[in-house]
């Protein structure tokens, strides 16, 4: 039952003291009374009941932060429509709790709704509360300012309990969601008190190979330029050196440095090449055609791949960090994968000079010089800015300075700008219309069109507008669809089941991004091992490689573990990723958050999902006549690393909780 809450009267300590307009709330067996807004409010449970936050709050899941006992998710009071409650737990959405009740309990009560903190913001939730895998509560959604709701479901001789806060359809954007004096009342006060549900933690689906001592080529078959502008193309390449290069075929102006691997130069006219790449090692040699193609508006035409500060260091990144990062990218062997970014996020501005140009901070003493060092390890370099007055730290952005920002950009030799809407919402005014969220990517486009290098330009505004539906038309070679990614399964858990059919809109040269990469060490600046689970982190990469996602590393270069590297140079699933086709994984199937994406690959065969975002293990299907293939058809594991044979009709398998199967289905061509 869920009832509107539409009048309090408070004392002074905020507690609700009177009786409240609502209908008599009586629980359907044995006559138990429901809890009103007013015992929930109190600062006693109500007789025989205990507190949610008694439970072990720990094993909530959230969509940002860390959910909260008897604060909000910012640590502030638990306030709802001006009345506080001293218990209850604060959360974001995504979120979802699981508790097992062992049949003791007869009662849930909650009074819940947008936190009070998110007034002047555009928070949505809804609440729903399922019992015994039956949804028996659902809230409409829920903003900022609206009368809370008063939830009360019987839980009779129930086992389980499941509470879900959703982001009312639009993102997840200041969700803060409260489940103020939310309470579960027992049988007796000798009912086995309710317990949190742990998720299962079986060993990560996943073999580590060891490294193949043959020459091998990874990462894109193909690649674009516009004529004239600098070329920088480092050849992927593993295997037991020292390795040396060779190619046939080089369109002229190119060069290829047979020790390195670095090809440099400008293309003297447009055109389509098909160069034969060969490397060779101490175990043998292998080739490749590399497809290179000079035009206009030719770059990306695979998802980038690369590095970003944000996700570990935040405002703390340094000229040393990211230095480290790029030497790391070699001596891991991660750009032998075909990693080749190191991009700067915020916090390297430090306003402007008299004539308007802008400057870096003393944490950046000389970009120009950061960038050639980038360059001359073969990698590009990416940076950061807005189209406000303001980045997302308070740094200077770009606003009215974007043609001198993009020719800066250019002398330092920058190849990727990530471009984060922040402080433009001030000179938006609110004002979400079309035209408006499209002006300033425009002007930058134009900026940088008209600059002597190929930039890479990558919107970040949160997928404001349905911007996968017009921003490639706009100048994006890709646009974040989503809000910032935490490293929690809440978060991760919306993202990805919120991709489904923007891949129409994706191909070579823009492409949708889900947001960067949370495995590893990570932290914004306050640096822990991601807290994602070894077989959500498999998710994880699975999904951004079926998605065509830009693969940005969001860790610490520096401290990388055997797990964080096999994840991250796995070649069967970069390729998928980087497949000339250019054609993202489309959800084929879903039913219980038990999903199949699948994509066609330029080989012929198709790379398929199996993906569980259950919290128990489950047995998935891939039928061919979902992918649209019939007869007899090999299969292959790509993170156990193995042939697993031929199946006709369907292939089944069970999947770990929070977890991924990487397939490849079909023969190549």
């Amino acid at each position: 039952m869920i009832v509107p809450i539409t009048r309090f009267r408070k004392r002074r300590n905020n507690a609700i003291c009177a009786a409240i307009t609502l209908p008599a709330l009586l629980a359907s067996v044995a006559s138990v009374h429901a809890q009103t807004a007013a015992d929930l409010a109190a600062a006693t449970p109500p007789a025989h009941a205990v507190w949610l936050e008694t439970t072990d709050i720990s094993q909530m899941q959230a969509g940002w932060g860390a959910p909260a006992v008897d604060k909000t998710i910012d640590g502030h009071p638990l306030t709802l429509k001006g009345t506080v409650f001293p218990h209850g737990v604060g959360t974001h959405a995504p979120s979802s709790f699981h508790v097992l009740l062992h049949g003791g309990a007869t009662r849930f009560s909650a009074v819940v709704g947008a936190d009070d903190e998110t007034q002047g913001h555009e928070a949505s939730v809804t609440f729903q509360v399922v019992v015994d895998d039956k949804t028996v509560a659902q809230t409409p959604v829920l903003r900022p300012g609206d009368a809370p709701q008063l939830i009360s479901v019987d839980l009779t001789g129930a086992k389980d309990l499941l509470l879900k806060v959703g982001d009312g359809g639009d993102g997840i954007s200041f969700d803060h969601a409260d489940w103020g004096g939310a309470a579960i009342t027992l049988a007796s006060d000798a009912s086995p008190k309710p317990e949190a549900y742990v998720i299962p933690q079986t060993p990560p689906r996943l073999v580590i190979p060891t490294p193949d001592p043959k020459p091998a080529i990874h990462g894109p078959r193909i690649t674009g330029v516009t004529p004239g502008h600098p070329f920088l193309f480092r050849i992927p390449a593993t295997g037991d050196g020292p390795l040396t290069f060779s190619a046939k075929n080089l369109p002229a102006g190119l060069t290829l440095s047979s020790g390195t691997g670095i090809i440099t130069g400008a293309l003297t006219a447009a055109g389509t090449t098909d160069v034969t790449l060969t490397v060779r090692g101490a175990k043998g040699t292998a080739t490749r055609t590399l497809t290179i193609i000079g035009g206009d508006k030719k770059v990306a035409q695979t998802p980038p791949m690369g590095w970003n500060s944000w996700n570990v260091w935040g405002t703390s990144v340094t000229e040393e960090r990211v230095k480290a990062s790029a030497d790391q990218m070699l001596q891991s062997g991660l750009a032998g994968h075909g990693y080749g970014y190191i991009n700067i996020d915020d916090a390297w501005e430090a306003g402007r000079d008299a004539d308007g140009k802008i400057q870096t901070n003393e944490k950046f003493p000389d970009i120009k010089a950061l960038g050639d060092y980038i360059h001359g390890l073969g990698l590009r370099f990416g940076i950061y800015s807005s189209p406000g007055t303001k980045t997302c730290g308070g740094y200077t952005a770009s606003y009215q300075h974007e043609q001198q920002d993009a020719d800066s950009y250019a002398a330092w030799g920058v190849d990727y700008l990530k471009y984060d809407w922040c402080s433009y919402e001030d000179v938006a005014k609110g004002d979400h219309s079309l035209p408006s969220l499209q002006k300033p990517y425009l002007v930058m486009s134009d900026a940088l069109s008209k600059v002597n290098r190929d930039i890479v330009f990558s919107f970040c505004q949160y997928g404001m507008g349905d911007v996968w539906k017009w921003g490639a038309e706009t100048g994006g070679n890709s646009w974040r669809t989503t809000g910032d990614i935490q490293d929690n399964w809440g978060s991760l858990h919306d993202i990805y089941t919120h991709q489904a059919g923007h891949e129409v809109y994706a191909g070579p040269g823009h492409w949708n991004d889900p947001d960067m990469l949370m495995v590893g060490i990570v932290g914004f600046g306050n640096t822990h091992p991601t807290h994602l689970k070894p077989n959500e982190q498999i998710l994880h990469m699975s999904m951004w490689c079926l998605l065509s996602s830009p693969l940005l590393i969001g860790c610490d270069m520096t401290r990388l573990d055997p797990f964080t590297l096999a994840l991250l140079s796995n070649d069967e699933a970069l390729d998928i990723n980087q497949d000339p086709l250019g054609k993202p994984a489309a959800r084929v199937t879903t039913a219980d958050d038990k999903d199949v994406w699948a994509r066609p690959l330029f080989d012929g065969t198709h790379a398929v999902g199996l993906v569980n975002g259950t919290d128990e293990p489950a047995t998935i299907t891939a039928r061919w006549s979902d992918l649209g293939v019939k007869g007899k058809q090999p299969v292959r594991d790509l993170w156990l690393h193995k042939d697993l044979g031929a199946f006709a009709d369907s292939y089944s398998v069970e999947v770990p909780a929070h977890g991924c199967v990487l397939l490849k289905i079909g023969k190549s061509k």
